[in-house]
């Protein structure tokens, strides 16, 4: 099997993330053997190394290594989940679809998941070039952006990077969260656990972290807190709330067995304002029915 070379011609691909582009162009092949071609250098841009977040720009020569690509696995989605996308949508025009993502739908897929929203909307809309705008965890409700066009994903993409988007959550914490508590800002880093699993940690060698919380309703065994990220680190939230004794209910990775009653993750992403062109997009999600259902349940 041949080296293959592929050659950035079309404007819609420039700007675009290198380990993206391998990920849409090499369908079939696992997400971590595209992230270990890329590490081992077998990929090369122009002749040479490049990172996965390396940006590509026209005239741009990729060199592929031979790689065993399986036959897609044709889309397939029953009816009712159809239905429950559909349903989520918030926004949609030429450019943009902005939902109201329900808690357990992964945004992309991967080694244990087939399918991600992306996927199934790509499938939806017959649109190959839709991608993701940003990414929230699989359990997490609310707020997500997918773009249409590669101008506007870039348009985007760069106002994340410059902090000039709007992001604010609602959350179930446990226990009295104290009025003091108003801005957490910690260092985050990333670790995996010794089966592999993703997870976060505060120490003072990560990447500074700030996330402001207000009491929206105090109860006495929980907290409705609204959070506004001014960053947005790997699980920020869930481990700023966690690092002040006061886990988000539900959640599995940073609360212990006594704060797990919820029936879900009990974060959603209410709203994300972003500044795109001359227009400035509020998107609002409301909370999902199943988390306000729990905390009306609550004492």
């Amino acid at each position: 099997m041949p080296v293959e070379y592929v050659d950035i011609s079309n404007a819609e691909d420039v700007g675009q993330r290198i380990d993206n582009f391998l990920l849409r162009s090499l369908k079939g092949l696992p997400r971590q053997r595209i992230y270990k071609i890329l590490r081992s250098g077998e990929v090369r841009v122009n002749g040479g190394r490049i990172k996965p977040s390396h940006r590509l720009q026209l005239g741009d020569r990729i060199r592929i290594p031979p790689v065993q690509v399986k036959s897609a696995v044709p889309v397939q989605m029953a009816d009712a989940t159809v239905a429950i996308l559909e349903a989520a949508i918030l926004y949609e025009d030429s450019d943009l679809i902005a939902l109201n993502k329900p808690s357990g739908f992964a945004v992309h897929g991967g080694s244990s998941i087939a399918n991600g929203v992306i996927e199934l909307f790509r499938e939806l809309r017959h649109a190959p070039r839709l991608e993701l705008a940003h990414r929230i965890d699989r359990d997490t409700s609310g707020c997500l952006l997918l773009c249409k066009r590669r101008s506007t994903l870039t348009e985007v993409q760069a106002a994340f990077r410059q902090r000039t988007v709007k992001k604010k959550y609602d959350l179930y914490v446990a226990g009295q969260w104290p009025k003091s508590a108003r801005t957490v800002t910690l260092r985050l880093q990333r670790y995996e656990t010794a089966s592999g699993e993703r997870r976060v940690r505060t120490s003072s060698g990560g990447q500074l972290a700030r996330t402001d919380f207000a009491i929206v309703e105090q109860k006495r065994q929980a907290a409705h807190l609204a959070a506004a990220l001014h960053t947005g680190r790997t699980h920020q939230i869930r481990v700023h709330a966690q690092s002040q004794q006061h886990p988000i209910l539900g959640d599995d990775k940073y609360a212990d067995a006594s704060a797990l009653a919820a029936p879900r993750l009990c974060l959603h992403a209410s709203r994300l304002v972003v500044p795109l062109g001359s227009d400035r997009f509020d998107f609002q999600a409301p909370i999902a029915k199943d988390m306000a259902s729990f905390w009306a349940s609550l004492r």
